[in-house]
């Protein structure tokens, strides 16, 4: 999804369903968005199978047709391969590296480095 595809995914996730008007609502609270560009980046959605639509009366709803981790994921790997040349290492130190972890983050970190190992 685009930039603008995830705020409205986000907003869904969050929701469960709404209107374009209730998802038009929240993106105005951050920025200024007309109603029709928020029905052409939900058509656009439905259009691609992000969003299913439903109708309901004169009105039409909208769920996410995609899981928040599915979409983390992808957007996680395909960022990993275009800008880490597929390492997922060096963005992990490079996260550690601008970032204070704080003593909660470093032993959940270590768990998941030990749930890793004893995948294997």
């Amino acid at each position: 999804p685009t930039e603008s595809e995830l705020e409205v995914l986000n907003i869904l996730w969050q929701k469960g369903r709404a209107t374009v008007r209730e998802v038009n609502e929240v993106v105005n609270q951050t920025k200024e968005t007309g109603y029709t560009t928020t029905l052409k980046i939900m058509q656009i959605m439905f259009e691609k199978g992000l969003v299913t639509k439903n109708t309901e009366g004169k009105q039409h709803i909208f769920e996410a047709n995609v899981s928040e981790e599915a979409t983390q994921k992808s957007l996680l790997n395909r960022f990993i391969d275009s800008t880490f040349q597929g390492n997922a290492m060096h963005l992990v130190m490079q996260a550690l590296g601008n970032h204070h972890a704080s003593n909660e983050e470093l032993s959940e970190l270590k768990k998941l480095i030990q749930q890793l190992e004893q995948d294997k």
